[in-house]
């Protein structure tokens, strides 16, 4: 059974029989091409923090305490979540931002038990030059980024369009 197969004028009568299962050749192509634009801003980023003196994580973490989402906390635990990072990596690389002088941790006046990290001024420095140098890249390749993924959702919605069309006609018989 073949997995990826191409419709299109191009094949004509010699188009490859699709199953349910198949993965269309043209979405294949849709998905690369966004994984490739999102990929291309993810190294600008991490170049961009090498540069800047931290490694890519910690520029992370400093943007993940710094921009952690209201009414969320920015605890280690946190924080782990939003990276996607276990529990004892999280503290490692708080750790090493600590040493760096742009984290640090703070005890909640409220449960002396928890710990909040809190970016320090240097820490915020870095952050908003990083910031501002990420917004402009954003403005320049942000809309090949969202122009990706704008064709991976409509081709995702047409097919799924196509695929409803042919469950009410299948359920007409």
């Amino acid at each position: 059974m073949d997995i990826l197969s191409e419709a299109g004028p191009a094949n004509g009568a010699k188009a490859r029989h699709k199953t349910a299962s198949a993965l269309d050749l043209a979405h294949l192509r849709r998905l690369a091409e966004f994984r490739f634009q999102l990929r291309r801003f993810l190294h600008f980023s991490q170049t961009a923090a090498e540069e800047a003196g931290l490694r890519n994580q910690q520029y992370q973490m400093l943007q993940c305490v710094g921009g952690m989402p209201e009414g969320m906390e920015p605890t280690i635990v946190n924080a782990a979540a939003r990276m996607l990072l276990k529990h004892n990596s999280a503290v490692e690389l708080v750790d090493r931002t600590i040493e760096q002088g742009l984290l640090r941790r703070e005890t909640d006046p409220e449960d002396h038990r928890r710990i909040f990290l809190r970016v320090t001024p240097q820490g915020e420095q870095v952050l908003a030059s990083l910031a501002e140098f990420h917004t402009r890249e954003l403005e320049q390749s942000g809309p090949e980024l969202v122009r990706a993924l704008q064709t991976v959702l409509a081709a995702s919605s047409r097919d799924e369009m196509r695929k409803g069309a042919g469950r009410r006609r299948a359920g007409m018989r």
